[in-house]
């Protein structure tokens, strides 16, 4: 008994020692970073993005997987139940890691026990827009005409349960206003049957609404982010009447729980390296998506946030996805 309280004593003064040699051989293989959604799009484009940069860092190839399905549950579910060793990362986002835990009854994973935060990559701000029709030119005429005519006016939005859906239902409650949800499936048509009137307004991301926004045929009436976007510097935020409104839509990566600290400190470290690179701002920027390149500690803090935010939205607005 005592040869072997020595040898467990032994064996847990070592594992320090062990994950440190596993981190300075890290890596060694391949990574493969998931992205839960179909190829294309911000998300995907800012994986890429740091993929590449990984792999020139570490001379390593970087594999970007994409694992599409139930609202960015299948990919991050994958990865949850993923070797932990570093080798298989997820891009998650406020969907699969926020907004999912409430909307759905039955969840594959838990986005906090499951995972571990390594950083946020980017948020892409979203912004609401009206067809020309409307006779509003600012959010408080908007607040004004819907107070007038409660539940007359309505809004298109990417599906239910989305963060174009659920930022639209924080902006009606913060506001004490009536109007009415039309949901879509996916971004392409709600926005062809608003630019043709069919509906009234949105909440898009920026970088898909700002070339209409430009040619005239939506009108920027606000931002759901906390400052202001360099595209569009004089258009004002929703926070700035409604004090701590947020709504952006944000993306970062997260490792299997159980992944040792030392890696997660690695790829955190690289991560963060990564989005001070001029070039990749610049393409990140350029996709309208704006760096960020936190710690572990504040993201997991932001997720936490996040996940306590949309839990009440969703409660408030009734949504739900079985």
């Amino acid at each position: 008994m005592k040869r072997l309280r020595h040898l467990a004593t032994t064996l847990l003064l070592s594992l320090p020692l062990l994950a440190a040699a596993q981190a300075d051989d890290f890596p060694n293989k391949s990574i493969r970073i998931v992205v839960p959604f179909p190829a294309g799009g911000a998300t995907d484009a800012a994986a890429r993005l740091v993929a590449t940069k990984m792999s020139e860092k570490w001379n390593q190839p970087v594999v970007v997987d994409n694992r599409a399905g139930a609202g960015g549950n299948v990919g991050s579910d994958f990865v949850a139940k993923s070797a932990p060793d570093g080798y298989t990362l997820v891009m998650g986002v406020t969907g699969s890691h926020a907004i999912n835990t409430s909307l759905y009854s039955k969840m594959p994973y838990d986005p906090v026990a499951d995972f571990v935060a390594i950083s946020q990559v980017a948020v892409v701000p979203n912004v609401l827009v009206v067809h020309p029709s409307v006779p509003v030119n600012n959010l408080a005429e908007l607040v004004a005409l819907a107070r007038r005519e409660p539940g007359k006016l309505n809004y298109a939005s990417l599906g239910n349960g989305t963060a174009a859906h659920l930022g639209m239902e924080m902006l009606k409650s913060a506001a004490g206003i009536e109007i009415t949800h039309v949901p879509y499936k996916g971004s392409a048509p709600a926005v062809s049957d608003l630019l043709a009137g069919q509906v009234q307004m949105m909440v898009d991301g920026l970088p898909s609404a700002l070339p209409h926004v430009k040619a005239g045929k939506l009108r920027a009436i606000a931002l759901t982010s906390l400052h202001r976007a360099p595209a569009l510097p004089e258009l004002p935020t929703i926070a700035e009447s409604y004090p701590g409104f947020y709504a952006d839509a944000w993306s970062g990566l997260f490792a299997p729980k159980g992944t040792p600290k030392p890696v997660v400190d690695k790829l955190s470290a690289e991560v963060q390296r990564i989005l001070k690179l001029p070039e990749v701002r610049e393409k990140l920027a350029a996709l309208g998506a704006e760096p960020v390149g936190s710690t572990q500690v504040q993201f997991a803090a932001h997720v936490k946030r996040e996940i306590d935010k949309w839990g009440k939205v969703v409660k408030t607005s009734g949504a739900k996805v079985d």
